[in-house]
């Protein structure tokens, strides 16, 4: 039996056998999924088996009441009764079918709004009201049907994309061995024998494309030093299908392949400005997560130090800038289950956990999005952070096997040198410590970081041993520094210039970290070490006789 998912939920007998209380939980779960994408919800499951209880046995009446119930309790939800289904154990259960509600938004009786994101229920806040409104739209463009029959679509299109699929290693055999207008029926390119949305963006001719609402429009500026705009490329005439849009893209964006060498032994080390992957990915989250209920065309902005995407339509409900890395809400699922069958995406969520890995791995900032009701821009820099990172980072992935979220962290300990866990957390987006474990202890295990303190002050650094041992050349740094030695750096500043400032000692020892300059000095005046005169701003520390 499959886990619940962003369409699936499994509910025990039992919450439409106690009451008002489990009906209205229920309920809510109706008006998730109506505001959603629709789905089923399987009663009669128990949780902890997700099994029902043997023998269990499901009446008609069983079923009838519960949706006369429910459609009480919520509005604008369709509500359709399912099947009564036999486990191998031999306890039944059923299914009910909640229908996407398209054309209004969907509440519980009390007036209440709730929406499905991901695999979780969560309440609609008052300022979400008008984004919900307008996915409602979004959902429902995908498969709307066109005037256009099969019969006036190129048979050339339809035989290349079915064969597109047919080499796609993420197509299951079941699908591959389907006729040509199967496969074309599967992925929703038609529907009632017309062309759906999704079927012209992929199958039409250049006219019919563009008699979409709101196709997909490109446009790539280059400015120069000064922000003045030198060259200009667009793609609004409909020629291309988004596979084919996106490799010519790709082609013409000359200004996007530049890239720096740094030497490596006998060899040289390549790193692009913007790596190519990371790129593809920008671009079909703008092409896969556009609003296409939205006028406006993707923009593709080229300055000398950094590049912009930005695409019609804020971020899908329930993402932010703060959780895209572990949120995977999909605006338009018919649009990127093709781009991802085709291999055109890293995956079926938001494709950010790979562009993360890429900026790590170059030593180079995160992406930066800001977002609001009617677009969403991403802003992603060229500039490498720290060159000797990106040896470092070089050198781990050569004799380490490590996952995407091991690779993440690493380089962000690498670039920083030393963070706090509290810091790295932040960085990674996480809410708490266990989830920060999947990215950590490996590393440390492996002694590829070492860590220093306990709990919430805890800092991670890349391993010094691990250091030496890639023979790079890396600057020695006072941020590494440890506190037995870091003190005795103190008294020897003092000795030679008595009565300073922690501010004086700072512009002295300037590699130091100004928070654990100050640690150390309070420890030590604690201790007795260091003596202090003066009141707590303009405090100046010596060497007691």
């Amino acid at each position: 039996m499959n886990v619940e998912q962003n369409t699936i939920e499994y509910k025990s007998l039992k919450k439409i056998n106690t009451g008002d209380r489990g009906f209205k939980e229920l309920a809510v779960t109706c008006v998730c999924l109506a505001n959603a994408q629709g789905g089923i919800i399987y009663i009669g499951i128990e949780d902890k088996t997700l099994e029902p209880p043997k023998n269990q046995i499901i009446d008609i009446k069983t079923i009838n009441d519960a949706i006369t119930r429910l459609r009480t309790l919520c509005f604008n939800v369709s509500i359709i009764q399912g099947d009564i289904i036999k486990h191998e154990n031999g306890g039944e259960y059923f299914s009910i079918i909640i229908q996407p509600s398209l054309r209004s938004i969907a509440t519980t009786s009390e007036g209440k709004i709730f929406v499905r994101l991901g695999d979780q229920c969560h309440p609609v806040r008052s300022e979400d009201v008008l984004t919900l409104a307008t996915e409602r739209d979004a959902f429902k463009w995908e498969l709307q049907e066109r005037k256009v029959t099969l019969s006036q679509i190129p048979l050339e299109n339809i035989e290349w994309f079915a064969n597109e699929i047919r080499k796609s290693d993420r197509v299951k055999d079941i699908v591959k061995q389907k006729t040509d207008i199967e496969i074309i029926e599967h992925y929703n390119f038609i529907s009632n024998g017309l062309l759906t949305n999704l079927g012209i963006l992929w199958l039409g001719t250049p006219l019919q494309r563009n008699k979409l609402v709101y196709p997909i429009n490109v446009q790539y500026i280059v400015y120069d030093e000064f922000e003045k705009k030198i060259r200009k490329e667009d793609w609004n005439d409909g020629l291309l299908n988004p596979k084919h849009l996106i490799e010519d893209i790709e082609k013409q964006a000359i200004e996007l392949k530049y890239y720096d060498e740094f030497p490596q032994g006998l060899f040289r080390n390549k790193v692009y400005h913007y790596d190519p992957r990371l790129l593809r990915e920008l671009l079909i989250n703008a092409i896969a997560h556009k609003s296409y209920t939205i006028s406006g065309d993707i923009f593709i902005k080229v300055y000398s130090d950094r590049v912009e995407i930005t695409n019609p339509g804020g971020l899908p409900l329930g993402v932010t800038n703060t959780n895209i890395l572990h949120k995977s809400i999909r605006r338009n699922p018919d649009i990127i289950r093709v781009l991802h069958d085709l291999k055109l995406m890293e995956g079926e969520g938001s494709g950010y956990d790979l562009i993360y890995e890429i900026a790590s791995r170059d030593s180079k900032s995160f992406p930066i999005i800001e977002n609001d009701f009617s677009s969403t821009k991403v802003i992603q820099y060229s500039k490498i952070l720290d060159a000797e990172a990106v040896l470092l980072l070089d050198f781990i992935a050569k004799n380490y096997q490590l996952t995407q979220k091991e690779f993440i962290a690493i380089g962000i300990v690498a670039r920083e040198q030393k963070i706090l866990s509290t810091q790295l957390s932040k960085s990674l987006q996480l809410s708490d410590e266990d989830r920060m474990r999947s990215y950590v202890n490996r590393l440390v295990d492996q002694e590829i970081l070492i860590t220093r303190g306990q709990k919430k002050a805890t800092e991670f650094m890349i391993n010094p041993k691990l250091i030496a041992s890639s023979k790079i050349n890396i600057k020695p740094t006072l941020k590494l520094i440890e506190p037995h030695r870091l003190k005795a750096l103190i008294l020897e500043d003092l000795k030679t210039y008595p009565n300073s400032l922690v501010a004086d000692i700072h512009k002295r020892l300037v590699d130091v970290e100004l928070a654990d300059l100050r640690k150390t000095i309070y420890e030590m005046v604690k201790d007795g070490i260091l003596s202090h005169t003066g009141g707590k701003t303009y405090r100046k520390y010596f060497l007691p006789d």
